[in-house]
């Protein structure tokens, strides 16, 4: 059975009738043989119905870059709408101070104009950052639909940019996804290429992923073609079953009346009991390759042959040739990704339903900074609560119903194409192209997305703070002669000092636009050094541009009739 929806665990499971090994789970794939089942399971206590209450107790919570950037736009809109509304008794009080000052369509003799105050709050409040916000966020999740990637809301595309800790699948994710052959190790012995000869002999009739694998590693490494049936028409191939765990084939001496050669390839266990009834024995080294395999993470494969000299004789010869071993090979470039992910300050996990040996195994070679090995669902939704109780945002990828609650609990949850409908349900993601791996650059938009909507707020707030002092002074230095001091663009009037700052900050929001769609460009690194770019680039423009833009239109504002 292939349980990997279940457990995670990418090797297939024997299921036998009667006993512990009996149960079997509805949503597992039954990879060889046949099977009949009685459904013992009470209803409300069977896989799926504990996966649904696990899901339904799950909790997204806000991202710390929204509530901030909420309390920060939420604190300045109040600071500047306070700001406007004193201007209005200020102003009243000046004029009753100073009766000799003439009225003008800004401050009249009442004080402030209704017009000038809603023209103040226009301009003052941060209105450019939350005209671009939407933009924003449909760039990003624009940029995800050209990656065949379906965000469910613009949350959810802002949370990856937030994630601190990539919880990564290894099957699929990190490793191509099968056991692959990795080396043929004789014993006894035994040419390393007569090994391989016999063990690609056997894996013909094997037509599992690691049967294959094998064929095809003894093809590229030793140089042996692929044979087929017609080119062995005394073959008989022997398939892969679950009760004999081994495959193999019977090939027969021509000329010989019943002689020939049996080999056979499989589980350590069964090839040595074969290996015992034809009379044989296994050499004394070969138990110590099959134990240094499975210690080291991977699945040996015991390969051996019996040769029978003929029906005159009767003599057979029995002997062990070999071990396959198989490992999970981890893709290319998966190390050079991580160390990636480490510079951007993201945790990586790697989550496996393997026996920790194996999984501390795999997590070295890719270069992930931590594992959990024999993961359950509940196993996987306590580590997600765990990071989140640290304060920390949690991304992750899943496919089977047993990923539903952890997908459900992260900020990020990435649900494949192929996965389960209560995978898809459970997540905010839904990966077309059902590629773990996209995960890596769902997190890299996510991070664009965030550094430009910094950039831009950056930008937004120093220029409502630049044009607050082009403003005020213009309007009030008639006034205060004192604030002709601050009236640096030496503006032509209040009146033209307001429709100029009116005008400037619709443009602005207008230029600004094709920045929010394309995004700033993203290169992972240091937080601080983004943060001093930011500053240098956005925010010391943000307090010059306005300066530059209210005086070049207030240079063409002052021709307009009306204008005083």
């Amino acid at each position: 059975m292939d349980e990997s929806a279940i457990t995670g665990e990418s090797a297939p499971v024997i299921r036998e009738s009667g006993g512990d090994r009996s149960a079997v789970t509805g949503g597992t794939l039954v990879l060889s043989d046949r099977i009949v089942v009685e459904i013992t399971q009470r209803p409300g206590e069977s896989f799926i119905d504990r996966m649904i209450g696990l899901v339904e107790g799950a909790n997204r919570q806000k991202t710390p870059n929204e509530v901030a950037l909420n309390i920060l736009l939420a604190s300045l809109t109040i600071v500047f709408l306070l700001a406007v509304v004193s201007l209005q008794p200020l102003a009243i009080f000046s004029r009753a101070q100073q009766p000799g000052i003439p009225d003008n369509a800004a401050l009249d003799a009442d004080g402030v104009t209704g017009i000038v105050l809603a023209a103040l709050v226009v301009c003052l409040i941060p209105t450019t950052i939350g005209a671009l916000l939407s933009a924003i966020g449909i760039a990003g999740m624009d940029r995800l639909v050209q990656r065949n990637v379906l965000a469910m809301s613009g949350r959810a595309v802002e949370a990856a940019g937030d994630v601190d800790t990539l919880l990564l699948d290894k099957t699929g994710t990190i490793t191509l996804g099968n056991r692959e052959a990795w080396a043929f190790i004789p014993v006894g012995g035994v040419d390393e290429r007569a090994l391989a000869d016999a063990a690609q002999l056997s894996s013909l009739a094997d037509e599992t992923p690691e049967g294959r694998s094998i064929v095809v590693f003894a093809k590229t490494t030793y140089g042996l073609r692929e044979r087929t049936a017609g080119e062995l028409p005394t073959a008989t191939f022997v398939p892969f079953t679950a009760q004999t765990r081994m495959s193999g084939v019977d090939l027969a001496t021509p000329g010989l009346r019943g002689g020939g050669r049996q080999i056979r390839k499989g589980s350590a266990s069964a090839v040595l009991a074969w290996v015992r009834e034809s009379g044989g024995s296994a050499p004394p080294d070969t138990d110590h390759v099959v134990d240094g395999i499975s210690a080291s993470g991977g699945t040996p494969l015991v390969v051996a042959e019996v040769l029978t000299a003929g029906a005159a004789d009767g003599g057979r010869t029995a002997r062990v040739l070999g071990v396959v071993q198989l490992r999970d090979i981890v893709k290319a470039g998966m190390r050079e990704r991580f160390d990636e992910m480490r510079s951007m300050g993201i945790r990586t996990i790697m989550i496996t339903g393997d026996n920790p040996l194996t999984a501390r195994t795999i997590a070295e070679e890719a270069g992930v900074d931590d594992f959990l090995a024999e993961a359950t669902p509940q196993d996987k939704l306590d580590l997600i609560r765990r990071e989140q109780a640290g304060g920390r945002l949690v991304a992750m990828t899943g496919d089977g119903t047993n990923d539903a609650p952890a997908l459900a609990q992260a900020d990020v949850g990435v649900a494949m194409n192929t996965g389960t409908s209560a995978a898809k349900e459970a997540g905010n993601m839904v990966d077309l192209d059902s590629n773990p791996t996209k995960l890596i650059e769902i997190v890299e938009i996510g991070k664009q997305l965030l550094i430009t909507r910094g950039a831009l707020t950056t930008f937004s707030i120093a220029n409502d703070v630049a044009k607050y002092f082009a403003i005020i002074p213009a309007l009030f230095a008639a006034v205060y002669p004192g604030l002709d001091t601050f009236n640096l663009m030496r503006l032509h009037s209040p009146q033209s000092a307001i429709l100029s700052a009116v005008v400037f900050n619709a443009l602005v929001i207008i230029a600004l636009i094709p920045l929010a769609l394309r995004g700033v460009r993203y290169t992972p690194g240091n937080a601080m050094a983004m943060l001093r770019r930011n500053l240098c680039v956005y925010g010391l423009g943000g307090l010059v541009v306005p300066f530059v833009g209210i005086k070049l239109i207030d240079l063409v504002v002052q021709f307009l009739p009306g204008i005083r």
